[in-house]
């Protein structure tokens, strides 16, 4: 079986990591998925998914990290084509990723101890975001 819920998030922009691990818990439960596969998606090419130890310090680290990544500062040819100022934004994006697949075992996700599933905001301004789950099990 597969089922589908949309998340819909306001979110800042500018590097803004939310986790949404109680989400997908929930998702889980709702659904009353034992064994099986989660993928997580976020629509739009200036987002992100992946999972972190969703801790104030390494929040700060990965967001350091994008900055010597993809500089803010720097002139992007995305610029040229929609005259905007978020080519950073997109290049974190990319190498990012939009989705992560966690599976589901005994009804819990299969994440380490300090293991979160976040969605990132990368884009230069706040958003409105949908993050897709995608619930494959047997029932």
């Amino acid at each position: 079986m597969i089922k589908t819920e949309v998340i819909k998030l306001d979110t800042c922009g500018n590097c803004d990591i939310i986790n949404i691990t109680p989400y997908i818990e929930n998702f889980i439960q709702n659904n009353g998925i034992r064994e099986g596969l989660i993928n997580i998606s976020v629509k739009g090419s200036t987002g992100a998914v992946t999972s972190i130890e969703y801790e104030p310090n390494l929040i700060k680290d990965f967001k350091e990290s994008m900055e010597i990544l993809a500089p803010s500062d720097k002139k992007y040819q995305h610029a040229k084509t929609w005259n905007d100022d978020n080519g950073y934004s997109h290049v974190r994006a990319s190498v990012v990723g939009f989705s992560e697949s966690v599976p589901v075992t005994g009804g819990e996700l299969i994440l380490g101890t300090w293991q979160q599933v976040v969605v990132i905001d990368f884009d230069t301004a706040p958003r409105k975001r949908e993050v897709a789950l995608n619930g494959i099990y047997q029932q």
